[in-house]
């Protein structure tokens, strides 16, 4: 992994749904997932090569769908994915990442149709206690068709997010219900599941639209 998308990696990481001072187990945590992350990342990689390539990313999970069905990491074997975790109660982040995704994702779904049919946008709760199925369903019913929404019991969602190194903490008490601190990552994966790059939903959808013309092919 290139020294790019490391720092895009920590800049994401500690970029979690309250903007304010993380404390110093926040700062190290992230550091050392980018550091884990970065394995190989002194050795100069070609240009053209995944950013992502040799990460230690992705892996087996089990997850529910909407319907209730069971969901395994096998089920998009063959298909490209683009993953992110999150939480519907989210009231600025998650709105705001998942919204560029899907447009970056529907900007591509225009230009390289045959391409676009070929990727699954997947959203991953991780906030179990109040997303179920149900609710994950209309969150996401709120970006598209296109989106799928997963959630699971703590123990999946963990076991998940773990494969990702994502981090996430319940965090504080509001009047409206606890939030969650969480890192703003979305992964691009391969049609075998490994890691390729991270789109950058940060800037815009032509940015991510354009990442996803260049590795979907």
């Amino acid at each position: 992994m290139n020294r790019f998308a490391m720092t895009y990696l920590a800049n994401r990481t500690l970029s979690v749904r309250r903007a304010r001072r993380q404390p110093l187990r926040t700062l190290l945590l992230a550091l050392g997932l980018t550091a884990a992350l970065g394995l190989g990342a002194c050795q100069q990689q070609p240009s053209d090569a995944p950013p992502l390539e040799g990460a230690a990313l992705g892996g087996p999970f089990t997850l529910v769908d909407k319907n209730g069905k069971t969901v395994t990491w096998d089920s998009f074997k063959g298909h490209w994915r683009a993953v992110y975790f999150g939480y519907t109660f989210c009231p600025d982040a998650c709105p705001l990442d998942v919204q560029e995704l899907m447009r970056g994702f529907a900007l591509f779904k225009k230009e390289h149709p045959e391409a676009a049919a070929k990727v699954q946008p997947i959203f991953i709760s991780i906030d179990p206690a109040r997303d179920t199925p149900e609710v994950v369903d209309q969150w996401t019913g709120a970006f598209g068709p296109d989106l799928m929404g997963l959630t699971g019991t703590p123990e999946q969602v963990k076991q998940a997010a773990d494969a990702f190194a994502v981090y996430f903490k319940r965090g504080e008490e509001t009047e409206g219900g606890y939030l969650m601190d969480h890192s703003r990552i979305v992964y691009l994966m391969d049609p075998d599941g490994k890691p390729i790059a991270m789109l950058p939903v940060d800037k815009g959808k032509e940015a991510v639209a354009a990442e996803l013309a260049r590795w979907v092919k």
